[in-house]
C-alpha cells in the first residue's frame, strides 16, 4: 500500500521522475506523457461523476479505479529486473476489457442505431462524457506510440480503445437514451 506522508519530495526539481520500478526518467518522456494523459482522463471522469447518478455513477467509479490500475501498469516498464520485485506488478487484465464490453452491450440495447454522427453536447453529463472520450483517445494514441518503442501490456491498449467506446455510448445514454443527441448536419452553415 502507498503511504504519502509528505507530498513534495524535491526529487523532480531537475525534470526527472521515478517510475514504478525505481528508474528515473525525464518528465517529458513518452512513457510519462502516456500515463500522465491516463491520469488526465481520470480527472475528466471525476468531473463527469459530478453529473452522474445510479448505475452510471457506479460504473464511472469502477472506471476511475481502473484508470489508477492502468497508470500503475504504464509507469512500471516490463523488464527483467521487474521479476525481482518484492511484490507482483499491477497489470491490466482482459477481464477489465471484457467488463467494459459487457457494459457497452447492455447500454447499447437502449439506443436506436445512429444515422448521423453526433456532436458533443446535450446534457451536461453527455458533454462531459464526450470530453472523457476525446482525452481517452489521446491517451490511447500515446500508449500506442509508446508500444512502438517499448513493451506495453496489450491489455492496456485494448482497455483504452474500449473505454473511449464506453464513453461514447454512455454519452448517448446521458442524452435521454440517445433521444436528445445533437446530430451533425453536414454543411449546415455554408
Amino acid at each position: 500500500m502507498v503511504v504519502l506522508s509528505k507530498i513534495y519530495t524535491k526529487t523532480g526539481d531537475k525534470g526527472e521522475t521515478a517510475l514504478g520500478n525505481g528508474d528515473r526518467i525525464a518528465k517529458h518522456s513518452l512513457r510519462v506523457s502516456a500515463y500522465g494523459t491516463v491520469d488526465e482522463t481520470n480527472a475528466t471522469v471525476g468531473l463527469a461523476r459530478l453529473h452522474a447518478s445510479g448505475d452510471l455513477d457506479a460504473a464511472l467509479s469502477r472506471i476511475s479505479n481502473d484508470m489508477f490500475d492502468l497508470g500503475a501498469d504504464l509507469c512500471t516498464p516490463d523488464r527483467d529486473k521487474d521479476a525481482e520485485a518484492p511484490y507482483p506488478r499491477l497489470r491490466m487484465v482482459d477481464a477489465q476489457v471484457d467488463r467494459l464490453e459487457t457494459e457497452i452491450d447492455a447500454m447499447n440495447t437502449k439506443l436506436t442505431p445512429l444515422r448521423s454522427f453526433i456532436l458533443p453536447g446535450g446534457t451536461a453529463l453527455a458533454a462531459q462524457l464526450h470530453l472523457c472520450r476525446t482525452v481517452c483517445r489521446r491517451a490511447e494514441r500515446l500508449v500506442v506510440e509508446l508500444s512502438a518503442v517499448e513493451d506495453v501490456n496489450p491489455a492496456a491498449i485494448k482497455y483504452l480503445n474500449r473505454l473511449s467506446d464506453w464513453f461514447f455510448v454512455a454519452g448517448r445514454i446521458a442524452n435521454n437514451d440517445g433521444k436528445d443527441d445533437v446530430l451533425w448536419v453536414p454543411g449546415a452553415n455554408r
